[in-house]
């Protein structure tokens, strides 16, 4: 070199630009107007922690920008490619999974006639940059958003150590107070180390460090302290074992901060160096204490709206859970699955974070002899106003079926009480506005012994009806509007409407909420979200998948075969009918006293052929006799249908009308009873019907009376007994176990 400035021949081969960018401190990645990577240095590849190769290579999978910030990288490229220049802060998953944060600057690379025909982008990693005062709001910023994402403590507190390890320290611990004790709720250490056991305390483990620690100083003065150098201080050991695994790795440093919000201590925030690592400083100095303290901050608050989130979680969901039926009866002839899904926390609507729990439901009621009701509805709304509707609907609705009336009959019932139930409220004039909460409903009744199905609907979507390979919505041609929402001066009668079906052996039904089919779309997916008969198609297809499978793998591939996240609480039932028919007897017989003898005559013969125990078979066959006689006493005081009197031929004088050959011994000998007989899994179900439309009732018989005791023996000696309306009549039934008490 002849003066200053002159640079010798050797000196400026080694001055070329790629020279010059491998010995470059910073990463450098350049790529073409299509995202296509054109370069990347040296730096880039340690920083991101996988090889760049030239190529048509998408930068956000290069650069391992994390997807929720994908939206960002297009929106950063649009700009510069503009001619803008862009400067701030990603989340990046490197190749070995760890996450750091990158503070990264985007200009454009423009060509010598002006065009812009690519990004340049430099990039460092913000925590170890050089300019940590620059970069500190925006990665306060950046944890914010992490931290702000998450309701649950657990995946805030994983968000946490994502965020730090191996970012900003070696290891991390975070330990929480529960009922006075200080637990330790993470333990994250840089990749591949972890500590051995018996020496550091697990996650689940309370700790107690001793007094005079630095982190019981931090406890008790609700500060942030910093260890800057462990060789230059002393403090009081948790343990030997502790102490001796410290010197193993070598902790160099450490910062212990307090977790407080509102005025009280959630915990502590732990972090520490050692020489697992190898970093620029191995120390923490002033600046990071103060940012790390500004981190805590964001982590109280972050896990105190988690804790209290998940109180009011756990608050809801007991409410659902002790709203919903705790457990299915056992049925005959009949397999049942259940599923209930509240949906997803939802911050949304100006509400802020939406509770799970709604007004979805489902029942399952024992009836007489066997029968079973089977209910599913949908209280409009969400929270626990909804969830209280419901509860009372339920509740309701038990009530009435109790009464064992016909389907339309009860929604007719249920839909009074909606009304009923509605919050009252008056306009300025003083009149009556109160608004009743929309339900839709449907309530099924099923015989498992003749197979009937007997349903009415308010406005709910039709059950799926999966007969072998065939899957298809239940065929309703009479579906009422939605409980609450009947016009004035329209009887409930007129509006809901009774039909009937035969269900088929083996054949399932799958009643279900809006909450399976209406789906939130899954956000990046792009395209518009699938309407309710595209989802329906996709479900009966799962369906048929698995039609000969359990009930209870139907009702879990159910929840699963809509794409979507729940955007609404969701139920399901699943039922199918028996494959084989149950044992049932049944004869018709004349009311009169000699056949009380021969009523309880087929009876036990039905009995021992069913295998009943004898000691229950002669229970059953004594209760059969107190019914059957009740009936026959009551015969001749009954009251007789009227009939339909037809006759062929030119109409007879008045005085002629009435003298028909046998009309009069129709009438005496139309009075009869008909038993029948059910045998179930665990019980043998009695029925006796008649044409008298009074119902029995138990009588307080007195010490000389001949009776009045054989409702009161039904009632003693039976497990269950009642009566209920039928179209020709009434029918008294009871229920007798197989296995004795």
């Amino acid at each position: 070199m002849k003066r200053w400035g002159d640079v010798s021949q050797d000196a400026a081969d080694h001055l070329t630009a790629g020279s010059v960018l491998d010995h470059a401190e910073m990463a450098v990645v350049v790529t073409d107007r299509f995202s296509n990577l054109l370069y990347w240095n040296p730096f880039a590849e340690r920083l991101f922690g996988r090889p760049g190769t030239s190529g048509p290579r998408d930068q956000s999978l290069s650069l391992g920008i994390m997807e929720k910030d994908h939206p960002l990288a297009v929106e950063l490229s649009k700009h510069v490619l503009k001619g803008g220049v862009w400067e701030g802060t990603f989340d990046v998953r490197r190749g070995d999974g760890t996450i750091i944060y990158v503070r990264a600057q985007a200009v454009p690379l423009r060509h010598p006639s002006g065009a812009v025909t690519g990004i340049v982008i430099t990039a460092r990693e913000a925590m170890r940059s050089n300019e940590r005062e620059k970069d500190r709001f925006g990665l306060l910023e950046r944890i914010g958003e992490r931290l702000a994402g998450s309701l649950y403590v657990e995946e805030t507190l994983k968000r946490v150590a994502e965020m730090l390890v191996p970012q900003f320290a070696d290891h991390c611990f975070i330990e929480l107070m529960e009922e006075g004790r200080l637990t330790r709720r993470v333990s994250t250490h840089v990749q591949g180390w972890s500590p051995p056991p018996n020496t550091w305390a697990p996650i689940g483990a309370e700790i107690r460090y001793p007094a005079g620690h630095y982190a019981d100083i931090a406890l008790r003065r609700q500060e942030t302290i910093l260890v800057e150098d462990f060789s230059q201080t002393n403090y009081p050991s948790p343990g030997e074992a502790n102490t001796r695994l410290a010197a193993e790795i070598g902790m160099t440093s450490a910062i212990v901060a307090p977790l407080c919000v509102r005025g009280e201590t959630l915990g502590l925030m732990y972090l520490g160096l050692s020489n697992l690592t190898d970093r620029r400083s191995p120390h923490y100095d002033a600046f990071d204490r103060d940012f790390v303290g500004a981190i805590a901050t964001r982590v109280a608050l972050a896990v105190d709206n988690a804790l209290l989130f998940e109180e009011e979680r756990h608050t809801a969901e007991s409410f659902q859970k002790h709203l919903l039926p705790r457990a299915l009866p056992q049925l005959d002839g009949l397999e049942i699955a259940v599923r209930y899904f509240p949906a997803a926390p939802l911050a949304s609507h100006g509400q802020g974070i939406q509770t799970q729990v709604g007004g979805d439901w489902y029942d399952v009621i024992p009836l007489s002899a066997g029968r079973v009701g089977i209910v599913i509805g949908d209280v409009e709304g969400r929270g626990a106003k909804a969830a209280a509707v419901m509860g009372q609907l339920r509740a309701a609705l038990r009530a009435f079926a109790q009464d064992d009336k016909p389907p339309a009959e009860i929604l007719a019932r249920l839909d009074e009480w909606t009304r009923i139930i509605a919050t009252p409220e008056q306009d300025e004039s003083g009149a009556d506005i109160s608004v009743p909460p929309i339900v839709t409903c449907q309530y099924l009744v099923y015989d498992a012994w003749s197979r009937q199905l007997s349903f009415a609907n308010a406005g709910h979507a039709p059950p799926l009806l999966l007969i072998g390979d065939t899957c298809t919505e239940l065929d309703i041609r009479e579906v009422g509007q939605p409980l609450g929402v009947r016009a004035k001066g329209m009887h409930a009668d007129l509006v809901y409407k009774e039909e009937t079906r035969t269900l088929p052996p083996g054949a399932a039904l799958l009643l279900y909420t809006d909450g399976l089919v209406d789906r939130r779309p899954i956000r990046d997916t792009g395209g518009r979200p699938p309407n309710v008969e595209e989802t329906l198609g996709q479900l009966c297809e799962r369906l048929i998948e698995i039609s000969d499978t359990s009930v209870e793998r139907i009702a879990d591939a159910a929840t699963v075969a809509v794409p979507g996240e729940i955007d609404d609480d969701m139920a399901i039932l699943v039922l199918r009918s028996a494959s084989e028919d149950l044992a049932v007897e049944e004869r018709t017989f004349p009311a009169q006293p000699i056949m009380v003898g021969e009523a309880r005559r087929m009876a036990s013969e039905a009995f021992v052929g069913w295998n009943v125990p004898e000691e229950r078979a002669e229970l059953a066959c004594l209760l059969v006799s107190e019914v059957v006689t009740n009936v026959v006493l009551h015969a001749a005081s009954a009251s007789v249908p009227r009939r339909e009197l037809t006759m062929d031929g030119p109409p007879l004088s008045f005085d002629e009308s009435w003298d028909i050959p046998g009309f009069e011994d129709e009438i005496i000998n139309e009075k009869e009873f008909t038993l029948r007989l059910r045998r179930g899994g665990e019980s043998v179900w009695v029925e006796v019907f008649d044409q008298d439309l009074r119902l029995p009732r138990i009588r307080s018989a007195g010490e000389n009376d001949e009776g009045g005791r054989g409702l009161y023996l039904v009632d003693q000696l039976a497990k269950r007994w009642g009566s209920r309306p039928t179209k020709e009549g009434k029918a008294v039934w009871f229920e007798i176990p197989t296995r004795s008490r």
